[in-house]
């Protein structure tokens, strides 16, 4: 905004939506509540919010001081909510604020992911084309484990059993024609039928109903009338794209997860409201790292199935370009699992497919890879090879490692990590949570006398092997996806990420090794930064040549107004909208597809030709080659996003390249087979320019980070810490 006659503008805008939102609430009375509001920015506090498996971390963002709080709460497994409400008490009363200055909170959580993990989602009903009963059993005929691998697969059940599913007689042509009639009379007696079976989600999903959802919307009609109560999910409204399998898998998932989120968000939304008042703003990360508004959240969960590990990246972007760094992977470890992910060019990738166990939809979600490492990760010995394994059982938040004195007594990772030293035992979890090294060394030494050798090499093997394990989940979105990790640097966060970051840039040989400030509630960072989004897409399969630019220009048009809607409901005014459009691809007559990002105006510039170029780069990245073939138009979208949230933290001082102001007391650390002399770091203490010279450790409330000898830490202009071999050119 560069006038007076801007802002009055801009004012003018976020007023007539807001106004416009008014009218459909009062329009609408006796429908299901939407959220406040938002509040213009500045106007209180933001408050970030992550779920995990063994804590739950807090961020608060004081835009006016340019001040930001953490907290770090263990997390309660049988509600989440509760973790929540206990980390927002906290950081009230630690930053002397009280809950009702929080305007806005931005959740990333685990509810759809545990749900489908631990089966315990709805019963659910699902309604074919008469003919298409079975498609969810046949799936796409897939049976992993090569040639012989039907002798051994046990196939997992569908979420919508097939006894629960019912054949509706009509058919709908590919073009979106009526080919036959729904019959209504046969379809309200089936439905009586099914919801006296006690079903607790219904799912629609129609052959070709992506081309004319008629049919579909006038069964979830008849669906309504019968049981109000019921949710129903169609599947033109979840994913309006061609392959039904996929389209019907994604909305019953949809339907599977539904009541217990919407359950979760409506109870959280009002427990903030009744602490923070009727304006506070609830929005919740969907898996691609957008935010989603939380009436949207609730009516399409299947969005959040990855929203814990999203937040992690999101944070790492946001990180990464303070620091001016284009390329990283990111390397998020926690107390039960270990995320990681590859930005390039300040993008992180994503893909069209989100999996959780053996479900697979169709959402996007960012490329996260996850192993079972975590800071719990248990190790033990086989009695039959006799040979160490890490993992992926977890000693979880209960009762947690040994050296937490909450009743854990097996060795976990976090425990090695006492044992080596790198975890100094006078350090505390979260600011209050103490740790016994005694207790740890006892756990460790189980498997020391199993192994017959000394405790510290027990230690050290529990670390190494657990590296390598999160060494070879870098490998996959990196080596395996054309990517030399040595053109990458490696962000280390979450609890247990910067004890380890050394060791794995180490082992691929991705310099610098970053530790950001807060690395431990970093996710939560992601989810206070990111930005609101809402896509709306349609299948178009054509070939270019039978097209033109206009014709696609049009169409991507309409479906960025449709996407905008949601934002508009929100508050936000067209001109904070940011656009990008997604253009699936590929060469005639192959079966895979590829997706290309292009902004609006690169689309003009460049036009069909621009896209087929992309796509032709992308795939001889991916697989080493491209055709001289005609390009396949297969589906469009656009993805319309809020602009991007502001936030500039107080200036640091430099303090030079001495760093003894922050030390606050001499160690020892085990590396390479031999206890060396090292020093405590105390990061609040560290100042831009300080040079931390290896072994070291840096501790501070949510994270203790370790620097391996022959190495440095440097910090950077904004506070993170940049880990280099002693002998690189930057370290010195």
């Amino acid at each position: 905004m560069n006038s007076t006659d801007d802002l009055i503008k801009h004012y003018e805008e976020r007023l007539a939506a807001f106004e416009e939102r008014l009218r459909r609430m009062e329009g609408d009375a006796g429908v299901a509540t939407t959220p406040a509001p938002r509040m213009r920015a500045g106007t209180g506090l933001r408050l970030g919010v992550d779920v995990g498996g063994t804590f739950t971390d807090l961020l608060m963002l004081d835009e006016k001081n340019g001040r930001t709080y953490t907290a770090k709460v263990p997390s309660t497994p049988a509600d989440s909510s509760i973790g929540v409400l206990n980390g927002i008490e906290k950081i009230c009363r630690e930053a002397g604020i009280a809950a009702t200055d929080i305007t806005e909170v931005m959740h990333g959580t685990t509810v759809a992911t545990n749900t489908v993990l631990t089966n315990a989602g709805a019963l659910v009903g699902l309604v074919t084309t008469k003919g298409y009963k079975d498609v969810l059993q046949i799936a796409r005929s897939y049976v992993p484990g090569g040639l012989g691998g039907w002798v051994i697969w046990n196939k997992t059940p569908p979420l919508a059993p097939l006894e629960l599913t019912i054949e509706a007689d009509e058919r709908m042509g590919a073009n979106g024609e009526v080919v036959a009639q729904l019959d209504e009379a046969k379809i309200r007696k089936d439905l009586k039928r099914l919801f006296s079976e006690g079903v607790e989600a219904l799912t629609i999903a129609l052959f070709n109903s992506y081309a004319n959802d008629a049919h579909e919307r006038r069964i979830a009609e008849i669906a309504r009338d019968l049981a109000p109560k019921i949710p129903v999910s169609t599947s033109a409204s979840i994913m309006p794209e061609m392959y039904e399998y996929e389209r019907a898998e994604t909305t019953v998932v949809n339907s599977y997860v539904r009541p217990v989120v919407s359950k979760y968000v409506s109870n959280l939304h009002r427990e903030l409201r009744n602490r923070m008042g009727d304006n506070v703003l609830l929005q919740i990360l969907r898996s691609d790292g957008g935010l989603s508004s939380a009436q949207l959240a609730m009516d399409q969960p299947v969005n959040l199935l990855m929203s814990g590990p999203a937040g992690g990246v999101s944070g790492a972007l946001w990180i990464a370009k303070q620091a001016k760094f284009e390329n990283l992977l990111t390397f998020d470890m926690g107390g039960t699992s270990t995320d990681v992910a590859l930005i390039q060019n300040s993008v992180a990738r994503t893909r069209r497919e989100t999996r959780v166990a053996d479900v697979i939809v169709r959402a996007p979600s960012i490329d996260v890879r996850t192993v079972g490492a975590g800071g719990g990760s248990i190790a033990y010995v086989p009695e039959l090879t006799k040979a160490l394994r890490v993992g992926p059982q977890s000693a979880g938040a209960d009762p947690g490692p040994a050296a937490y004195m909450k009743g854990g007594e097996e060795p976990t990772v976090t425990d090695a990590n006492v044992v080596l030293g790198y975890l100094p035992s006078d350090a505390k979890l979260g600011g209050d949570m103490e740790i016994s090294r005694e207790k740890a060394v006892a756990a460790v030494a189980k498997i020391a006398e199993a192994l017959s050798i000394p405790v510290e090499e027990a230690a050290e093997g529990i670390v190494k092997i657990v590296n390598e394990n999160m060494c070879g989940a870098l490998r996959l979105v990196s080596v395996d996806q054309v990517y030399d990790p040595r053109e990458f640097a490696l962000i280390g966060f979450g609890g247990a990420g910067p004890l380890h970051a050394n060791a794995l840039a180490k082992l691929i040989n991705s310099w610098p090794a970053i530790i950001p400030r807060g690395p431990g509630v970093l996710c939560a960072y992601g989810d206070a930064t990111t930005r609101l989004r809402n896509e709306a897409s349609q299948t178009y399969v054509t070939r270019v040549a039978e097209t033109s630019n206009g014709e696609v220009s049009k169409m991507l048009q309409e479906l960025r107004q449709s996407a905008a809607h949601e934002l508009t409901e929100e508050g936000v005014s067209t001109s904070e909208h940011s656009v990008f459009y997604q253009i699936d691809i590929r060469y005639r007559g192959q079966g895979m597809k590829l997706t290309i990002d292009i902004t609006p105006e690169e689309f003009e510039r460049e036009g069909l030709a621009g896209v087929g170029q992309r796509f032709d780069q992308e795939h001889e990245q991916l697989f080493t080659f491209a055709l001289d073939a005609e390009h396949e138009l297969v589906g469009l979208r656009a993805v319309v996003q809020d602009a991007e949230k502001s936030f500039i933290a107080e200036n640091q001082s430099g303090g030079g390249i001495d760093p003894s102001a922050a030390r606050i007391s001499d160690t020892r650390i085990y590396a390479d087979g031999a206890w060396r002399e090292g020093h405590v770091y105390d990061r609040n203490g560290l100042q831009p320019g300080n040079r931390i010279e290896g072994p070291a450790v840096v501790t501070e409330m949510d994270a203790t980070a370790v620097i391996l000898p022959d190495h440095v830490g440097v910090v950077d202009d904004v506070g993170n810490i940049l880990i280099w071999p002693a002998n690189h050119d930057k370290a010195r």
